[in-house]
């Protein structure tokens, strides 16, 4: 009798899981998709240029610098969205003015 008690395959794991539980989760998933939204909203800049997306928009622009060089990199950006762009070299926010 006592060794049916310790036996782990009788108890039901179900049964040790509350039935709240994904009642609960479903207001933290959507709250934590509301925060998501919030934190990857960014505002329009009225300065052409590649966007933000999450830091890829960053790390693809300065990856064409590196790869392209400067001029070449300058030269695609200004065909791509005019004469003034804004860019990312090294994580920070750069302006290219050019003609």
């Amino acid at each position: 009798m006592v060794l049916e008690t310790l036996n782990p395959t009788h108890y039901n794991i179900t049964s040790l899981v509350p039935d709240t539980m994904p009642v609960a989760t479903v207001p933290i998933l959507i709250l934590v998709c509301f925060f998501f939204l919030i934190w990857n909203h960014e505002e329009t800049s009225s300065v052409p240029g590649p966007g933000y997306c999450m830091g890829i928009g960053p790390l693809i622009s300065h990856g064409r610098f590196l790869w392209m060089g400067v001029g070449n990199a300058c030269n695609y950006y200004n065909r791509t969205y005019g004469d003034f762009v804004r860019v990312w070299i090294s994580g920070e926010e750069t302006f290219i003015i050019s003609k």
